[in-house]
């Protein structure tokens, strides 16, 4: 039963769209167990670009069963679109399937995050205001919709279920911040119109995956986001809604962790962050807006520059232990070309004391200062090269010290964008 889980190692942003897309080749199936439509994954190909938010990257593959799990918080308009997107650009696609059991995202989440953001104002979690965090809490409160609650047959259920959950929610938007109430009767028929063109693609998606696994298929599992931003063990409350660590993605797929024979984590080979929170190892002055402009840096979902920032191999580390990665894909190594010399993060030092992984005090990780080695850079083009035999010698040297740093082996280099701008350390079989 071989599971394979591909994560962000970092705060997101990682290119873990250009892996699972390199590695769906070989899957039978790719999963999507968490996140929102605030997420974006970019997979490039011969074809063109692609900018995937809810769909897994798998979908370019005919081959691939693609699944969006019961752990994403799904907003149907932004789905609907994703489909007829691909579907415009006639090319042979995959199958995709919607588990009934993920919660959807209402028409009233949007808009609460968005208020609530504002009103915060400078401390402001830095949002994608798409309503993930709110369809997330009301998961958890136990107030959610699920996708099955907009299948025909369940309007009486839906109508009920909006009856005590509208009016709290119209108390916020009018009491709170001061905004027009919404109308049940819109959103109920809303509702069910998204239900009735999302249908043909839900399934109990759990019960799939496990029969894929039973018949010894490979099953990809796709995370979104970075575990850095996880809600328990990330820089909170500057974090996700979801759990995107290797736990979680089992728990948004259906899968039991025994049932994982790979993890692995995806770093770039420096760091961004998009969004409010501490970041140690931030760059303002200009070599950390060229690695924005040689990186491409701004979101796929927002449009926002990233912030950028050296290697932090304390975060590395911690993400390599709490998620059990057997291995790290390391993207971007191209973007430091230009360098002649390349600190990496080695460890913290807060008032006075060094500490060897990230504190759970928001105040203290915020005062941390980096402490660094220097690593030489190579200062030639990698991005034409297509071994790992064939990189400078410095760059091999820059891969070795961080695979040693983080304690995990980097077996996939990238190098660009496209598909064949990977270098294998390693066969790139899933098996």
């Amino acid at each position: 039963m071989p599971v394979t889980i591909v994560l962000g190692g970092q705060w997101g942003d990682e290119a873990k769209g250009k892996i699972t897309d390199a590695l769906a080749a070989q899957a039978h199936m790719v999963v999507r167990p968490n996140g929102s439509s605030n997420a974006g994954h970019t997979v490039v190909t011969d074809q063109g670009v692609f900018k995937f938010h809810l769909i897994p990257s798998g979908i370019l593959y005919p081959h691939c069963t693609c699944v969006i799990g019961a752990g994403v918080a799904v907003s149907p308009p932004d789905l609907l679109r994703e489909i007829e997107a691909l579907e415009a650009r006639k090319l042979p696609l995959g199958r995709l399937v919607l588990s009934d059991r993920a919660h959807i995202v209402m028409p009233y989440h949007p808009l609460l995050d968005r208020y609530e953001e504002e009103r915060r104002g400078p401390a402001g979690i830095g949002t994608t205001r798409r309503g993930n965090g709110p369809a997330f809490t009301d998961k958890v409160a136990r107030r959610g919709i699920r996708v099955a609650d907009l299948l025909e047959g369940a309007e009486r259920e839906l109508r009920a279920k909006l009856e005590v959950i509208l009016p709290e929610k119209n108390l916020l938007l009018t009491q709170l911040y001061g905004a027009p109430a919404l109308d049940l009767e819109q959103i109920l028929e809303q509702a069910l119109e998204w239900g009735e063109r999302l249908s043909p693609y839900v399934v109990a998606a759990e019960e799939l995956v496990q029969d894929a696994l039973r018949q010894g298929q490979h099953v990809l599992v796709e995370a979104a986001q970075g575990c850095m931003l996880d809600l328990d063990y990330g820089t909170y409350p500057f974090v996700t809604s979801s759990p995107p660590t290797a736990a979680g993605a089992c728990q948004g797929a259906g899968i039991g962790p025994t049932q994982v024979d790979r993890v692995i984590g995806v770093f770039k080979a420096y760091t961004t962050r998009v969004g409010a929170g501490p970041f140690p190892t931030e760059l303002d002055e200009a070599t950390g807006q060229l690695l924005r402009e040689r990186g491409q840096e701004f979101g796929t979902t927002t449009g926002r520059p990233r912030r950028t920032g050296w290697f932090d191999a304390v975060a590395a580390r911690y993400a390599v232990r709490l998620n059990g990665m057997t291995e790290i894909a390391l993207t971007k190594l191209d973007v430091l070309d230009p360098l002649a010399a390349i600190p990496v993060c080695v460890g913290y030092r807060i008032d006075g004391r060094e500490v060897a992984s990230p504190p759970a005090r928001l105040d203290l990780l915020a005062r941390a200062q980096p402490v660094y080695e220097v690593l030489e850079g190579w200062q030639s083009d990698t991005s034409q090269v297509t071994s790992f035999e064939e990189l400078p010698l410095a760059a091999k040297r820059y891969i070795e010290r961080l695979e040693e740093l983080a304690g995990a082996p980097i077996t996939m280099v990238g190098v660009g964008p496209a598909r064949r701008q990977i270098l294998w350390r390693t066969a790139g079989a899933l098996a």
